[in-house]
């Protein structure tokens, strides 16, 4: 039988291991700044400006900066003490953000609308989404409802054979709205639990993203008035400051209710999600550290904090 505590040794890994940029990065841009014997607001600044500069947004870098102007007397900073405060006032930001999707819509199905750009990891999500549910006991249907790109429907397709989930699709250029209607009345007749939609990723025309959004939405709301019970955008951390920008543009067009960020193994842009969480504070259900499909996951903030600053995490 498998050690129980395996599978979290080895996500844990893979955390440190895809935030480890990211800590690269943030040691690069400080590197320098701490020799002097004592902390002048010239060299506060420049500190400011580097963490700034490693994606943790301008309000996470003014909070260390404040936390490191109170002791800059009678304490010679490390880059190990920066690192802790960091890791500290990151874990702060996290905590109230660190919300796992909540199966609890009755009668099921529990609707969960993804939504988010092309590119962003939004087809793979969905399934590695899938699978985490069905790791939780859920039964999971999923719909295609991105009608519109050429391969999405093939390629959700792939990905929930690969999850072992039921796909509901229809053709290409079809009604998204009325597929997804079908979908919740087969999710409903089979007793399924959770319905997982997807959407199209198109912001070229935001007119016509917000009216399909708004569709789709009408009619879940005509089989159950509380349906979608969650919309969930799906970042991609690589695309820095853009990701912030598009949970605007959605939080616009479609009432987002919680995030999902991606790829955040291999880029030193994991920073991304703490300025997030900091401007926005929306739920952050789950973060993607890899391409398999176990590797979204909902997170421990201490444990993220940790890995993002490049603190060792104490077992």
């Amino acid at each position: 039988m498998a050690d129980p505590a395996t599978p979290a040794r080895s996500w844990r890994d893979k955390l440190f291991g895809g935030f480890r940029r990211t800590s690269e990065k943030l040691g690069e841009n400080i590197s320098g700044l701490l020799t002097k014997a004592a902390l002048d607001d010239q060299t506060l600044d420049e500190i400011e400006e580097a963490l700034i500069v490693t994606d943790l947004g301008p309000a996470m870098a003014a909070r260390i900066r404040e936390r490191l102007a109170e002791g800059r007397y009678n304490r010679t900073l490390t880059e190990e003490y920066l690192r802790e405060i960091l890791a500290e006032e990151i874990e702060a930001v996290l905590k109230p953000v660190a919300i796992p999707l909540e199966i609890d819509a009755f009668p099921r199905p529990h609707v969960i609308l993804v939504i988010g750009v092309n590119g962003s990891g939004k087809t793979t999500t969905i399934a590695k989404l899938a699978h985490l549910l069905k790791e939780q006991d859920y039964s999971v249907m999923l719909a295609a409802g991105d009608t519109f790109r050429a391969a999405a429907i093939g390629q959700l397709q792939v990905w929930a054979d690969r999850a072992g989930v039921p796909l509901i699709s229809g053709k290409e250029g079809g009604d998204a709205a009325g597929l997804v209607f079908e979908a919740v009345k087969q999710a409903s007749a089979a007793g399924t639990d959770v319905l997982i939609v997807d959407t199209a990723g198109r912001l070229q025309n935001k007119r016509e993203l917000m009216d399909e959004l708004a569709k789709i939405q009408r009619v879940l709301g005509r089989l159950n008035p509380e349906a979608p019970h969650d919309v969930v955008l799906v970042l991609d951390a690589t695309t820095g400051q853009n990701a912030l920008n598009q949970i605007e543009i959605f939080g616009d067009v479609a009432r987002v209710t919680g995030l999902v960020m991606t790829k955040l193994d291999g880029t030193a842009r994991g920073g991304m999600l703490v300025a997030a969480a900091e401007r926005f504070g929306l739920p952050i259900h789950a973060i993607g550290v890899g391409e398999t499909i176990d590797d979204l996951r909902p997170f421990d903030p201490a444990e993220l904090a940790r890995a993002i600053a490049g603190v060792a995490y104490a077992r």
